[in-house]
């Protein structure tokens, strides 16, 4: 993948941070684009050492962030090649405590941002043969309370992901992947709390034996990038641990 281009949204910290990091070590040149320039900053000489990095300060909540940092990302490198949607914010709490502003936010963020980020992307897309990978959730099929944008706004992902797919091919493809339980406390920046001791329990619940991890969803990533697999387009792949098909009874 030398010479190709990717954009990761949200890649500063958890899955992104994975997911960039596999991707520099694959040979790709990144933009890094997060709304936490902490998080960048951290990030900035340690994965520079990997390839050739463009940490970008952006929020994808925002339209002329986006297309700042779209600007400066062609100004860099000339093309795009992959364009990983995974900046997301999640909030839960009761429906009455809900404003509709919270609402906003978390459809702006985690829906209309990787819409915005996928039509400026697309030209240049067509003209590279490229991709797009959105990141789903679990949360897009099953629920737990109070989770009203995240599991609205991934609902919407998946939707949005087949009429990309339809409406792109056959230049770009577009699949998405919806992550389960994923532990990404070893993966955020060197503020926040350290890493979720997890029980014998948590990992146990799962038909797969173990809760995930950020590599479990990168995995994925690269083999939706591989060239040799362009026969998979409009997809979701639910990686979970085989959570989702198992029954519960209480």
């Amino acid at each position: 993948m030398q010479g190709q281009v990717a954009i990761v949204t949200g890649g500063a910290q958890g899955i992104g941070r994975v997911i960039s990091q596999r991707l520099l070590e694959q040979g790709y040149r990144l933009a890094l684009w997060d709304q936490d320039p902490e998080a960048l900053k951290e990030l900035e000489t340690e994965f520079s050492k990997l390839g050739h990095l463009l940490p970008l300060t952006c929020d994808v909540g925002d339209p002329s962030g986006i297309e700042k940092a779209f600007a400066q990302t062609i100004e860099a490198f000339g093309r795009v090649d992959v364009l990983v949607n995974n900046a997301a914010v999640f909030e839960s709490k009761p429906l009455e405590e809900w404003s509709f502003e919270a609402w906003n936010q978390g459809i702006s963020i985690n829906l209309s941002g990787p819409f915005w980020c996928s039509k400026l992307c697309a030209p240049y897309l067509k003209a590279s043969k490229g991709l797009i990978i959105n990141l789903c959730s679990t949360r897009a099929f099953q629920s737990e309370p109070g989770t009203f944008a995240y599991s609205a706004s991934k609902g919407g992902i998946f939707a949005l992901t087949h009429s990309l797919a339809v409406s792109l091919g056959p230049e770009i493809r577009v699949n998405s992947i919806a992550p389960g339980w994923i532990d990404v406390t070893p993966y955020q920046k060197s503020s926040s709390p350290g890493p979720e001791k997890l029980s014998k329990a948590d990992h146990e619940q799962h038909p797969a034996g173990r809760v995930g991890t950020p590599d479990d969803i990168a995995r994925m990533v690269l083999f939706l990038s591989d060239p040799a697999n362009s026969f998979i387009t409009g997809e979701n792949f639910t990686i979970d641990g085989g959570m989702s098909r198992k029954m519960i009874y209480v």
